[in-house]
Parts: C-alpha cells; structure tokens; sequence
C-alpha cells in the first residue's frame, strides 16, 4: 500500500458515496489518505479554519491560535498539503493556505446524505 498523497484532481474525482457500492482499492487508498490527515484534531481545526475563512483561504497568521507552537501548526499544515487538502502560496512574509471547492465537494459526495 502507497502513502502517496492523490493529487487535487483525483480527490475531484474519487468517490462514489460511501453508501452507493463498496471502495475499490484505489479508491479506499485516496480516501483513506483523506482520512488520516483529518483524524488529528490539530489538523482537522486548521482545515476547518482555513475552509470556513472567506473565499476559502487563509493567512497562517489568521488560523495559528490552535494552542501547539508555530513549528507544530506548520508540521500540520503540511500535513495537510501533502494529502491534497490544502494548497499554499506563498505573498512576501506570509503563506496563504486554500481548500479547493472540489476537495469539499468531493469530501461531501463520498460521505453522500443518509
């Protein structure tokens, strides 16, 4: 099994609801890569900040009240990069941090309604 984190596209792409048919393996691979970036609560409350912030993007500076330090929120956000759930870019001093609209929307298909 891969750790490798899907790119962008393929969190757009990957999953049918969860209660539509069972994974196939690639797809259990993407949605577990989702997962585990999200089940740590530091992480989950910066991707929640940075989602909830307007337009979707947030400074670090606006979302670094999580209570570890600075170097501990940056472990995290990358985290978060590397599994494909968070984009950056860099504005002078500062690191601007994204959620795309198609990793929500792809999140909240493949959980489906019930």
């Amino acid at each position: 099994m891969s750790h490798t984190a899907p790119p962008l596209a393929a969190l757009d792409a990957c999953c049918p609801p969860l209660n539509e048919r069972p994974l196939s393996a690639d797809e259990a691979e993407i949605t577990a890569v989702m997962f585990k970036a999200l089940g740590d609560p530091i992480r989950l409350r910066l991707f929640s900040a940075v989602a909830s912030h307007e337009n979707g993007e947030a400074c670090v500076c606006d979302i670094s009240d999580v209570g570890v330090s600075q170097p501990t929120v940056s472990h995290h956000l990358k985290k978060l990069r590397d599994a494909g759930l968070l984009t950056s870019q860099r504005r002078g001093t500062w690191v601007f941090y994204r959620v795309e609209p198609s990793v929500l929307a792809a999140m909240g298909q493949m959980l489906g309604r019930y």
